[in-house]
């Protein structure tokens, strides 16, 4: 039986987590080159709906994360997941880690430099002509799309497994609705930023894709070792048990200040493009 005292605290921590994996989540370069595609689509032709690309997606996205968690976590009650299956998700994430950070290392080290860097994606590849929609509702689909993938049912799994071992599948909902809360704002500043970068300078495009590119390109890279590292050194799993929502909110404070850095140094460029205007 859970005692009231776990419910205020380690509840609330759970709750943390679920935002922070979610923000985390709507950081992965798929999210990126995703609504990079769909804002760049709808800049000219629909200014308003670019700057809401990144939270429709992330809605769509997130419904299904909700939706799925709630329909485990109403059969499931008491289940104990394999060790053999933990293990096979984590090795997936990490070959698509190693992937998807090589793919925007070599997109960044590649470009032209009059060329503005595009996040490279490995979903956003197969359903690139999806991302040509002006219509709001199919942006949120496309979002929803994106889900089906082994990453994200793992996450909305997970979720429902901790709300049904609490009893009940509000737990789970709650759980998938923070989740979504993390990702919804990260993918929001993302798609607001894109839309002002193409509005304003080529040269802030250039510069601050370019920060951005390689900071998307490091973390993946990192976090794809670290995850490969917890397996191979007893030593670094041990350390790393229980920190997992600190390493999470590393990764996000680490990514967001890269992008003030990408903003600082388009300075420059914004001015010199305006003092020939």
């Amino acid at each position: 039986m859970l005692t009231g005292d776990w419910l205020a605290g380690d509840w609330l921590a759970l709750m943390g987590l679920a935002v922070t994996l979610g923000a985390r989540h709507g950081l992965d370069a798929d999210h990126l080159a995703a609504i990079d595609g769909l804002t760049r689509f709808n800049a000219r032709s629909r200014p308003t709906l670019a700057r809401w690309c990144g939270v429709l997606f992330s809605l769509g996205h997130g419904a299904v994360v909700v939706a799925i968690a709630v329909a485990v976590g109403t059969v499931v009650r008491q289940w104990e997941v394999p060790s053999w299956v933990a293990d096979l998700g984590a090795w997936i994430s990490i070959a698509f880690l190693f992937a998807l950070g090589l793919m925007n290392l070599t997109t960044v080290l590649r470009a032209d430099p009059s060329e503005v860097v595009r996040p490279a994606g490995l979903k956003s590849g197969w359903l690139g002509r999806l991302q040509q929609t002006e219509s709001p509702w199919l942006v949120a689909g496309v979002g929803a799309l994106f889900a089906l993938s082994f990453d994200t049912m793992s996450q909305a799994a997970l979720f429902a497994l901790m709300g049904a071992q609490l009893g009940s599948a509000l737990h789970a909902a709650a759980l998938g609705l923070m989740f979504m809360f993390g990702m919804l704002v990260m993918d929001g500043i993302n798609g607001l930023w894109i839309s002002r970068l193409i509005a304003r300078a080529d040269g802030i495009a250039r510069v601050a894709s370019r920060t951005m590119g390689l900071a998307v390109a490091g973390l993946s890279l990192f976090v794809a070792m670290f995850g490969a590292g917890r397996y191979f050194s007893p030593a670094l799993d041990a350390w790393t048990d229980g920190k997992e929502l600190a390493i999470g909110i590393a990764v996000i404070v680490i990514l967001g200040l890269s992008f003030l850095v990408s903003v600082r140094l388009a300075r420059p460029a914004l001015s010199g493009t305006y003092s020939r205007t």
